[in-house]
């Protein structure tokens, strides 16, 4: 049996890179430490709110929720990055070499060209019934 889930990824529920980064983590995840919420629903939009964060109707972050804390751009996906299994913890690690306003303007690149590069879904992506249960 794995451990209650201790950290919540927002992500961009129409978005086919932030979906793609989802499977990622779910598939890294052997511990079951994430749950997972689309921006768009109504518990990431309660989660943004408890926590301060603006209710975007198109989001340019993931957001890590760990620890009573929320974390964005870079920090969200380091955070998550450090918490999975392999090598991608220490890519995690070494990745907080860099000054945060560095990852953070390469990370709002990316996002900004997101649906360019990456595509879009017409709505979000359903979990498989495996998976149903880490899906807020």
């Amino acid at each position: 049996m794995s451990p209650a889930p201790s950290a919540t990824i927002l992500f961009d529920g129409v978005c086919n890179l932030c979906n793609g980064f989802v499977q990622f983590v779910i598939e890294h995840d052997a511990a079951g430490r994430f749950r997972f919420a689309s921006l768009q629903s109504v518990a990431g939009q309660e989660l943004l709110r408890a926590h301060g964060l603006p209710l975007q109707a198109e989001p340019e972050s993931v957001v890590l929720v760990a620890g009573g804390q929320a974390y964005t751009h870079s920090a969200a996906a380091l955070g998550i990055l450090k918490q999975l299994s392999g090598a991608w913890g220490l890519v995690g690690t070494l990745g907080e070499v860099f000054p945060r306003f560095l990852r953070d303007a390469v990370y709002r690149l990316v996002a900004r060209n997101r649906y360019r590069w990456f595509g879009r879904q017409e709505s979000c992506w359903l979990p498989t019934p495996e998976l149903q249960a880490r899906f807020l």
